[in-house]
């Protein structure tokens, strides 16, 4: 009898030390998760914090954008970067709210935490937090407004709330309205079920401030040059225009060969069968009717010769070098033209056509500007300026942010306010469904709809005013049943959020709430980390 009982000891002990691990990797994982989220938290809403970001090479970046945080935060820890991977899950899928999704995420991981110590199962916490969930999107799609495409002001009031809590937010109003029109401009509106982004073009030149930002039909062009010291043409009206993939110079001999001159006579001929080629090749560009050439950009030597500039000058040909491969096919679908291989296939069904090409300013701020495009609404570009790279660069992620908030409510036709309203009409709803699930679920639940008041909280805190009296207030608002009340951090008080143009897109919250607990449900899961050979 001794015996057996000192044979089951070890095996006692043995179950123990294994739980005891287990416990100990799902811990390192939420905290090594919850300094992440921590990191970010800061930045949420439009009072948040900005983040100085330097990298190896010394460049800095300055930014409030979740995602833009993590993707250049160092993390180690592999399920870190599993909240680096979800934070960009949030940003391909709508574009804004990845700073809500980790904060969210980390206020569930915590409760998580506290409900281990209960005792509670991993498993029954995931099934639990995965029911919260479900409820949650029908929460939120039972309080949403359906919208029209044709609303202008209220996507561009949806666009202004994104744009509410970035570096450039005293320019909401001249950004937001460019964002709204620009994808408008490229679906169709009674029709459209998504949008590609590609075919809205945001191009940066430094100089000038971001109220010069604009939004051109047609196409600008930074990095490119147009070729005027031969005297040729800066401008042309009525444009007819050719993108040419082969090179505007003599023909050079194979790399093993060479040619000998020996004598003048022979350096005249070669020159004179030079000039002769060139100017053949010049006569067929100008018989296509091409008045615009834009040459692609050559990695074996100079695309275009000093000699092939003077007789395309001579001809009043503009002359446009160093397009980028990348560029051909948004250029050919915006200007209708097919690109040209060779010279004889120079023919006026390959040309584009445009009602202006024009150089504009001179220096590093030149720029190249293609407008009057005949069948407008294929793309866009929008000219974003700034008075400093720094400017410049998160202008540039504001604008991308506001053009994914449009293309979420292209998705997805319903708007829900802001100002933490939802979180909190979820807090008060999954709070009453805990009550009639029972069980230990119930307290799964219940943990949820705590977690969730982490963003009314955090978006209080981060305006400077008193966050357990603003949230109760707000509790007590929704509690009377006022669903769309939320945070005014301008004002320091509860009010109507729908009233003052807080909105945005459901497609918003409704991912955030489920890439948040599909992480958090992945990381509970997890019970062993094995380094692999």
């Amino acid at each position: 009898m001794a015996a057996a009982a000192a044979a089951a000891a070890p095996v006692k002990s043995m179950k123990f030390e294994e739980r005891e691990r287990e416990k100990d990797v799902r811990v390192s994982n939420i905290i090594a998760a919850k300094a992440v989220a921590d990191a970010v938290r800061t930045s949420l809403g439009p009072r948040g914090m900005d983040k100085m970001i330097e990298d190896g090479r010394g460049e800095v970046i300055i930014t409030n954008d979740g995602a833009t945080i993590l993707s250049k935060m160092a993390v180690v820890h592999p399920v870190a970067k599993m909240l680096v991977e979800v934070s960009r899950a949030q940003d391909v899928e709508a574009g804004d709210g990845t700073t809500s999704v980790v904060v969210l995420a980390g206020a569930l991981l915590q409760q998580s935490l506290t409900l281990l110590e209960k005792g509670i199962h991993p498993s029954t916490i995931a099934q639990g937090f995965q029911m919260a969930c479900d409820k949650s999107v029908e929460v939120l799609r039972g309080m949403s407004t359906p919208i029209t495409l044709s609303d202008r002001d209220a996507l561009i009031g949806a666009a202004i709330t994104s744009l509410s809590s970035k570096v450039v937010s005293q320019y909401s109003p001249l950004l937001a309205p460019i964002a709204v029109d620009a994808v408008l401009s490229v679906i169709d509106v009674a029709k459209a079920v998504s949008v590609d982004l590609r075919e809205v073009r945001v191009v940066k030149l430094h100089g000038g401030t971001v109220d010069d930002t604009e939004l051109v039909n047609g196409i600008v062009f930074t990095r490119l040059r147009a070729r005027g010291k031969a005297g040729g043409p800066q401008s042309v009206r009525d444009a007819k225009i050719a993108l040419i993939q082969f090179q505007l110079s003599p023909p050079k001999t194979d790399m093993e060969n060479h040619v000998i001159v020996s004598s003048h006579t022979q350096m005249d001929r070669i020159i004179a069968q030079e000039k002769k080629y060139i100017v053949d090749m010049v006569k067929k560009i100008k018989a296509s009717g091409a008045n615009v050439l834009l040459v692609q950009k050559s990695i074996l030597r100079d695309a275009v010769s000093d000699l092939a500039l003077h007789y395309l000058a001579k001809t009043g040909i503009l002359v446009i070098t160093d397009v980028e491969r990348d560029d051909v096919e948004f250029i050919s679908r915006t200007l209708g033209l097919l690109p040209i291989s060779h010279v004889d296939h120079m023919s006026a069904e390959k040309l584009g056509s445009a009602g202006h090409v024009e150089s504009i300013g001179d220096g590093d701020e030149r720029y190249i500007k293609i407008t009057g495009v005949p069948n407008p609404g294929r793309t866009v570009t929008i000219l974003c300026r700034g008075s400093n790279q720094l400017m410049l660069d998160e202008a540039d992620r504001s604008i991308h942010d506001a053009l994914c908030v449009i293309r979420s409510l292209v998705k997805e036709k319903f708007l829900v306010t802001g100002g933490g309203a939802p979180e909190m009409e979820l807090s008060l709803a999954l709070d009453r469904y805990s009550r009639s699930v029972g069980g230990v679920t119930s307290f799964c639940i219940k943990a949820f709809s705590e977690a969730v008041e982490v963003i009314p909280y955090t978006l209080a805190e981060n305006a400077g005013l008193q966050p357990l009296t603003i949230v109760t207030e707000l509790r007590n608002r929704h509690a009377s049943g006022d669903v769309h009340a939320g945070i005014n951090v301008k004002r320091a008080c509860i009010s109507d959020a729908r009233a003052d143009g807080v909105i945005q897109p459901l497609l918003v919250n409704v991912s955030a709430i489920r890439l948040a607990t599909e992480l958090c449900r992945g990381i509970l899961k997890i019970d062993e980390i094995v380094a692999s050979r």
